[in-house]
């Protein structure tokens, strides 16, 4: 980071800031470049000086931006940057689910398959991805790459987006939200996390889910009532979870989800390719070096 956004201006970089220190620390910062470091509404009202927010995310829920373009700052993001990477962890989350290869190769170590009598056995039941239907709830460019990746394996693929108008493409349908719950056999979550879908994989929509359906979570951990989806997965109300997010992260009191047999949880890996970190940061200076020239671009903006 240091090396590419230092050339633009003075720089200070903070590798952990905890809530009590951001108004203190970007007090004297026209610019501030975050990831997790909360700026809401009180927060910013302390920070007259501030001119742009450059989120290093997709996601921007971590900025109040109706409270920034209030105060006149522009909050900007970096959109795609891990696209490829998200979507591949999607389906390393979904092959294990389906083929379980770390289960039957640690089996396999602990001379399971040396002691067997057949030339093959499995742990338990594979299944074959082609046929079946992937659901995508946002389609970005993160669900975009997943519907290909998807229809790749030969699946099926349905898509529940605020815009299907703007963002149709050929193989894949887009469908009501009960449709979406219904008929996927995955379910993969990817839009962004707002007040309007904070907690809607909850009872209800997981009672509307097949039995034998996988959820995966790559997108924010609050699209999920954690305590709703173990109850469903400890009744079989769906099959199996794949999760790289949780609501809490890290999870310091202890998520409800750790340690159910058929629920395989992720540090928040999707994002974290060296590739991806590196698109980040270069997008990110591109950002400041934009503002500064006076045409902003990534413009995060409200949609009503």
């Amino acid at each position: 980071m240091g090396s590419t956004v230092s050339v633009l201006g003075a720089l200070t970089v903070h590798a952990r800031t905890p809530p009590e220190l951001v108004a203190e620390r970007a007090a004297e910062a026209d610019i501030v470049l975050t990831n997790k470091a909360v700026l809401d509404a009180s927060t910013l009202a302390q920070l007259p000086r501030l001119r742009c927010i450059s989120v290093l995310a997709t996601g921007y829920n971590v900025v109040d931006v109706a409270a920034a373009q209030k105060q006149g700052i522009t909050v900007c993001n970096v959109r795609g940057y891990a696209a490829n990477s998200a979507a591949q962890h999607v389906f390393a989350l979904v092959l294990e689910l389906t083929n379980q290869v770390a289960k039957h190769a640690q089996h396999t170590a602990d001379g399971g398959w040396t002691a067997s009598p057949d030339w093959s056995y499995t742990q338990s039941p594979l299944t074959e991805l082609a046929g079946k239907t992937m659901g995508i709830y946002g389609f970005g460019q993160i669900g975009q790459r997943v519907a290909d990746i998807a229809l790749a394996f030969g699946m099926r693929v349905v898509a529940h987006h605020k815009h299907p108008e703007r963002d149709r493409r050929a193989g894949v349908d887009f469908v009501s939200f009960e449709k979406l719950l219904a008929q996927s056999d995955v379910l993969s979550l990817h839009a962004p996390l707002t007040a309007d879908n904070q907690g809607i994989i909850n009872s209800i929509s997981l009672a509307q889910m097949k039995g034998t359906a996988l959820l995966i979570n790559t997108g924010r951990g609050g699209l999920v009532m954690e305590a709703d989806l173990k109850a469903a997965l400890e009744n079989g109300t769906i099959a199996a979870a794949g999760l790289d997010v949780l609501s809490e992260e890290p999870p310091k009191s202890g998520s409800p989800l750790l340690g159910l047999p058929n629920c395989i949880v992720t540090p928040h890996n999707a994002w974290a390719t060296h590739e991806a970190r590196q698109r980040l940061i270069e997008e990110s200076a591109e950002n400041v070096r934009a503002f500064l020239a006076g045409a902003p671009r990534n413009v995060v903006e409200l949609v009503n």
